[in-house]
């Protein structure tokens, strides 16, 4: 409970500062998009961003690798086909989960409302079917 409530807190405060600070919403399909488009304006934070998250979890395994410990007993295939239809039903959404669930239900976006419901709906349905 204390870990949960203390990762919505952070996610929370990263989201709202990226808004207060830069004016720009955390969604994490619209950064990397803009960092593969075509546009040279707008990429350096991108990439910022993205390195941060990924110096992230360096440091959060080097302290504790008991976090990373794979309980999966899905192969290599399984969860790269997994990522890739993610990916692709962000590309279908115009956004994914942080974007929509957490940016732009936070601003009442009615679009944002509607992909968090369909987020949800569908991942019961797939845990409670295909699980």
């Amino acid at each position: 409970m204390v870990n949960a409530l203390f990762g919505g807190v952070l996610i929370g405060s990263a989201v709202t500062l990226m808004l207060w600070l830069n004016g720009r919403v955390t969604g994490i399909s619209g950064i990397i998009d803009g960092l593969l488009s075509r546009k040279v304006a707008g990429k350096s934070w991108r990439l910022a961003f993205l390195a941060g998250l990924l110096a992230g979890g360096i440091v959060l395994y080097l302290l504790n690798p008991f976090f990373f410990v794979n309980h999966s007993d899905r192969s290599l295939w399984q969860v790269g086909l997994a990522g890739f239809l993610v990916g692709f039903g962000t590309l279908l959404g115009s956004g994914c989960t942080s974007g929509h669930g957490v940016c732009g239900v936070s601003r009442w976006s009615t679009r944002s409302l509607v992909a968090t419901v369909v987020f949800i709906a569908a991942g019961m349905f797939v845990a409670s079917v295909v699980l």
